[in-house]
């Protein structure tokens, strides 16, 4: 029997194909050329074909003491075949299948970004030993305390502390943030990072899984596999609904001792309307979210969605732009053109971390020697003369400390600057400029809006120092701000606040925002965002727009309220087929086009979710 269910779960699309086909055929020979055998026998065959896989699943369902809408169908066919209503069975079938693919197909989804990011985990480590001498050796077999060397280019393949070296770290698998991080002798360094320049050797503190980015991997795939057991709302409602009609059927059936009324009342009491309905403003809803930039993977998000009452937000790429960009040029002493283009042709040549930023800021080149300055700057030699470019230490190392310099790098930094001084040896041409990364236009607007819908907690998580991440969201309508951010601390955040009675949607884009986006009651991934950001989500904004958050809030209700009403319909169609059978009025075909205008109405209804509002 499982080999069976399988073979009918793996080609649904085709029997559902089948059946649709033999259908047609059945019409055609009855209204084409007036022949009746030809389609009994085609809807007896369609009706057998598309029962079998709805048989299988009942029986699944009642070994786990579950009566789901499967059961009620299979008796309602099996009872249409007894009483000879073969077009009957075959329609039913057809529209469960139907609506079974509509369902699966909004449904699915895929887990092939989680594997991608555990191949992403250092495998092996180049191990110090005690000769001085390395040695490659897999991670798993490495223990605290060993000494690991990394050189540029390579990736971090343990938690530890630099105890030899210096070296600029791309930090951004672990904490989101865009800009390099300079390393040195005491820092800590996490597995996944990649050293972009330098050289550093590491003292072990945890390696494998039990390293920070092992952790973001375990926390992703334990929290991927408890979604996966989300229940359908078509089962959920067939909990109550399947044994009310079976039970209303066996005692009228009992009292009237007449089968075929009690046949009739399962055949009548099966929720065409429903079965098509749910799935139908399923495809509607998505198909409308899908044409405004809003990917929502299934109907369960936007039953999630409609009741989120807090969100979080990571900074990084989603409230900024995800890019440094200037914020200030301070001028000291000198003309500011001449120093923007001499600090642009110098970090041409420089490979600090934030030299391509400035280095975009004119497009003049010079001949000059550089010297670099680790975890300073660099000194430029041209024409005869010195220039410095770097933090304040290297230029109050080579030039006269200056009291208004110290303070405007000072007030720069406040405002969550990164610092770049540029200065020449008599400090004739001085300037500070200000690098940070932006947010973008919409956030403010996005954000009101969202309050406006009713949004009562609006909270921002980031890896920056919490000084800077407050600076950065001044202005904004945040609630809470809570910087230096590990991946673990932006999950416990999340629940904590649902441990508070609060529904929690959290946006974020890069692989260190899996735990949260993970465990959050709603996963918001923005397009530009990592493979597995993407694929923990739940709704994926492709268009980066902060604004379309809250249109995914209006039309997550609408849907649902669309749901609702085609259940109604349902529900009254069956009531009024009901009171109609009972009274003499409806008999078994004439249920049937009640069933089948029910069914019409529905879709209408659904179809209406494909306008804009």
């Amino acid at each position: 029997m499982v080999k069976v269910q399988r073979f009918f779960i793996k080609y649904k699309k085709q029997v559902l194909i089948t059946i649709s086909i033999l259908l047609i055929l059945a019409e055609v020979f009855k209204w084409a050329f007036k022949l009746i055998l030809p389609y009994q026998i085609l809807m007896a065959i369609a009706g057998v074909v598309g029962v079998i896989p709805i048989i299988l699943t009942a029986v699944s369902s009642l070994k786990v003491k579950l009566i789901s809408i499967d059961v009620l169908v299979s008796l309602a066919v099996i009872g249409a075949f007894i009483i000879g209503e073969f077009n009957e069975a075959a329609i039913v079938t057809w529209l469960f299948m139907l609506g079974e693919v509509l369902e699966d197909f909004t449904l699915k989804k895929t887990r092939s970004a989680v594997s991608d990011l555990v191949s992403m985990a250092p495998k092996t480590a180049l191990v110090l030993q005690d000769d001085g001498t390395t040695e490659e050796e897999d991670v798993d077999f490495i223990d605290p305390g060993d000494q690991v060397v990394i050189k540029t280019g390579d990736q971090v393949p343990v938690d530890g502390k630099v105890v030899n070296g210096n070296g600029n770290l791309d930090e951004a698998s672990i904490n989101g943030e865009s800009r390099l991080v300079n390393k040195s002798v005491g820092d800590a360094v996490y597995a996944g990072t990649m050293l972009e320049n330098g050289n550093l050797t590491i003292e072990t503190t945890a390696a494998g899984e039990d390293t920070t980015f092992g952790k973001i991997i375990e926390v992703v795939e334990e929290a991927e596999d408890s979604k996966l057991h989300t229940e359908k709302l078509i089962n959920r409602f067939a909990k109550y609904y399947t044994p009310f009609v079976l039970i209303v059927a066996f005692v009228v059936g009992l009292i009237t001792r007449n089968f075929r009324l009690a046949i009739t009342i399962m055949v009548l009491g099966c929720p065409g309307a429903l079965v098509i309905g749910v799935p139908v403003s399923t495809v509607a809803g998505i198909g409308n979210g899908a044409k405004n930039g809003i990917i929502f993977k299934g109907s369960q998000v936007m039953d999630e969605m409609r009741k989120v009452d807090e969100i979080a937000f990571d900074k990084t790429g989603t409230l900024t732009v995800g890019h440094p960009e200037i914020s200030a040029v301070k001028v000291i002493n000198g003309n500011k053109d001449e120093i923007v283009k001499l600090a642009a042709a110098i970090e041409k040549k420089s490979n600090h971390p934030l030299a391509n930023t400035i280095a975009k800021m004119d497009p003049f080149t010079i001949d000059a020697d550089i010297e670099t300055v680790k975890g300073k700057g660099v000194i430029a030699t041209y024409e005869q003369e010195k220039y410095f470019v770097g933090n304040l230490q290297l230029v109050e190392e080579n030039t006269e400390k200056n009291n208004k310099l110290a303070q405007i790098v000072d007030d720069l930094s406040n405002q969550g600057n990164s610092i770049v001084v540029f200065s020449n040896y008599d400090q004739s041409q001085l300037a500070v400029l200000g690098i940070k990364d932006q947010l973008r236009p919409q956030a403010k607007a996005a954000l009101l809006k969202l309050k406006k819908l009713g949004i009562k907690k609006l909270v921002m998580l980031s890896g920056d120092k919490q000084q800077t991440a407050k600076k950065i969201a001044a202005g904004l309508p945040i609630d809470e701000i809570h910087g230096e951010q590990m991946p673990s601390d932006k999950a416990n955040f999340i629940k904590a606040e649902q441990k508070e009675g609060h529904r929690v949607a959290f946006i974020g884009d890069g692989i260190n925002d899996g735990p949260a986006l993970a465990n959050a009651n709603v996963a918001i991934a923005v397009g530009n965002g990592t493979d597995v950001a993407v694929d923990v989500s739940d709704l994926v904004l492709v268009k980066n727009d902060l604004k379309q958050i809250a249109y995914a809030f209006s039309l997550s209700k609408r849907t649902i309220l669309n749901m609702n009403e085609n259940i109604a319909i349902a529900l009254l169609t069956v009531l009024i087929l009901f009171i109609g059978l009972f009274v003499g009025y409806i008999e078994m075909a004439s249920g049937m086009l009640v069933h089948e205008l029910s069914i019409l109405v529905v879709i209408l209804n659904g179809m209406k979710l494909l306008k804009n509002r």
